[in-house]
């Protein structure tokens, strides 16, 4: 397959086939956004129209090949634009999260020397100048809200005038732009990544036009995308997995992407759009299961009914697992619970047409799993990194395996070193990280294999299973080596009052825990059990509130060995988020972070 691939890619590029792609869907519907009490279309036409005016326009401003052009919007349709605008231009986008404080901000614009940057309001323009005053490869500086007024630094003008000056330019010299992208090579770079910087300060990875069309290639032999294919775009597009989700499919197979700038408004989006491809990260399918049990619960008359459906078709997906049949009498059951229950709760979640459920960027609980696939929703965890174009390995639909990720992608190769450590090679793996030829030398090695520093297994059918990483294991003073991940995820999703879970035990005689309340769920916890919500300092001390986290951490720990066992935990008065820098914008625990700023805490849970 990889050489029926390759030959089918060859030469080509995402300006290439976006162009193609906009030649067979003109007038259909491309970008949706929400617009009053509606939703406003971009088709195909208008976003060539606009990318090609956006990219004369950075012409103009000395933009082309070997350039950098900083992105930091929410997910909105003038931020994709700008994305293929720049690839055009024949020069390279850049998306930053927009959570990055200055000091980040300065780091990145100087490793890629970006001169132009474009941003979404004056908060975020304000942060960009701050930071051009110690990087001076910044010229020139776009906002897309509207400021009122003329801003007093020449450098910054509006998206509005940018594409003005676009039109105008693409009038006069209408052959200047396609000459422009046609020189564009399949080894150049379609974007730079870097990475959330768990380990250290971030590193750009290169992900090249072959890179991502392979993996696309490899994508649509997997999942059979369709064009027109419905997704939502709501994570941030500085994140490899939502870039391939619906920006580069979208670009590959004309599939219309809803866009999401406020995450409150998920849920309403969901039902609106009805996506046939929805991704995830963990926290998200948790935050979903938490609030459908509680929603259950609200009517007393039929959750009964309800939990009792869900029961049962949890036991059918159990069997199933374990290579039993299902027993004759639950059969029944679970079809009508799925014609009176299931089928009710997937269109209410806006589900009910979703051909593929995908959760990636962190483990996710087999329970967690398998309660979905119970409900009528087979979630998909696929495993990968920024450096492999976001995919190493996948479950595909009717053959996925619980407490897995799948068997390594068609084309691509994988390995186990001796230490357990997941190695791959091939067509999706990143040239190296811009301009750190050492970075790039520790992390491939001289034969091409990408050490992931992800510990892993594979059973006789080549399924994956992730140990965890091999920087982040726990060795108790006992010698035991031990997964934080394994030991937060058999916890976090017990109780909707539990926002995030951090394993501490490194040296120590047994596993603590420092657990982080969920400031949106727990309101409605409490109003469910009677307890007045006040705050989330004060309820971190209240006795009904520890009494729900030890129930969740000894039913966590009922799934879990001796050794992983959490003995004792704190509950702390704050919350973590990427703009308290606990949390990477992916929502990865940053746990050098977690351990400096907690350390008295860790300490206590030991005296």
């Amino acid at each position: 397959m990889r050489a029926e691939i390759l030959a089918e890619i060859e030469g080509r590029t995402l300006v290439d086939v976006f162009m193609s792609t906009c030649d067979a869907n003109g007038g259909r519907d491309a970008l949706m956004v929400r617009d009053g009490d509606g939703f406003a279309s971009t088709t195909w036409s208008q976003y060539r129209e606009q990318a090609s005016a956006v990219a004369m326009a950075l012409r103009g401003f000395g933009i082309g090949p070997g350039g950098f052009v900083a992105l930091m919007m929410t997910n909105r349709p003038e931020h994709v634009v700008s994305d293929v605008a720049v690839m055009l231009a024949g020069a390279t986008p850049v998306s930053v999260y927009n959570t990055l404080t200055t000091e980040q901000i300065v780091h990145i614009a100087r490793d890629c020397g970006a001169s132009v940057v474009i941003v979404e309001d004056a908060g975020l323009l304000d942060r960009w100048l701050e930071a051009a005053v110690e990087v001076d490869t910044i010229e020139h500086l776009v906002v897309l809200e509207p400021m009122g007024t003329e801003h007093p630094d020449p450098r910054v003008t509006t998206f509005d005038e940018l594409l003005t000056d676009g039109r105008e330019a693409l009038e006069q010299t209408p052959d200047r732009l396609e000459a422009s992208w046609r020189a564009i090579r399949p080894e150049d770079p379609a974007t730079l990544i870097y990475t959330s910087g768990t380990t250290g300060p971030p590193k750009g990875v290169i992900l090249t036009h072959h890179n991502v069309l392979f993996q696309l290639a490899v994508v649509q032999r997997l999942l059979d995308v369709r064009p027109g294919q419905r997704g939502i775009s709501y994570l941030p597009l500085a994140h490899v997995a939502e870039r391939m989700v619906t920006h580069y499919i979208g670009l590959r197979y004309g599939g219309t992407i809803w866009f999401v700038r406020d995450m409150a408004d998920v849920a309403e989006t969901l039902q609106a759009a009805r996506p046939q491809m929805f991704m995830a990260v963990p926290r998200v399918w948790e935050k979903m299961h938490a609030a459908l049990l509680a929603r259950i619960d609200e009517d007393p008359r039929k959750a009964p009914i309800a939990h009792r459906a869900i029961a049962v078709a949890v036991a059918s997906v159990e069997a199933e697992r374990a290579g039993r049949s299902v027993p004759l009498h639950l059969r029944p059951q679970r079809a009508l619970a799925d014609r009176a229950v299931f089928r009710r709760i997937r269109d209410g979640l806006g589900l009910d047409e979703l051909r593929y459920a995908i959760s990636g960027a962190a483990p996710i609980s087999a329970e967690l799993l398998t309660f979905f696939r119970a409900i009528g929703i087979e979630i998909l965890e696929v495993y990968g990194m920024t450096e492999t174009t976001a995919v190493i390995t996948a479950n595909v639909p009717g053959d996925a395996r619980i407490g897995t990720v799948g068997p390594v992608l068609p084309g691509v190769e994988l390995q186990l070193a001796d230490d357990g450590e997941i190695l791959t090679r091939g067509p999706n793996v990143t040239p190296g990280y811009l301009g750190d030829d050492e970075a790039t030398r520790a992390a491939i090695d001289e034969d091409g294999w990408l050490h992931t520093g992800d510990l892993g297994t594979m059973d006789d059918d080549g399924y994956v299973s992730i140990v965890g990483r091999k920087k982040e294991l726990i060795i108790t003073a006992g010698g035991k080596n031990v997964s934080p991940a394994n030991i937060e995820g058999a916890v976090k999703h017990r109780s909707p009052v539990i926002g995030q879970v951090c394993a501490v035990g490194d040296g120590r005689s047994h596993i603590a825990a420092l657990v982080v309340l969920d400031a949106d769920l727990l309101p409605g916890w409490c109003a469910a059990h009677d307890l007045e919500f006040t705050s989330i300092a004060e309820l971190a001390e209240h006795p009904d509130v520890v009494a729900e986290v030890q129930r969740a951490v000894d039913e966590g720990n009922e799934r879990l060995s001796r050794v992983e066992q959490v003995r004792r935990f704190a509950i702390l008065s704050d919350e973590w988020t990427a703009e308290s820098e606990e949390l990477t914008p992916s929502l990865k625990l940053r746990r050098d972070v977690i351990h400096r700023r907690h350390a008295d805490v860790i300490d206590g849970l030991y005296r």
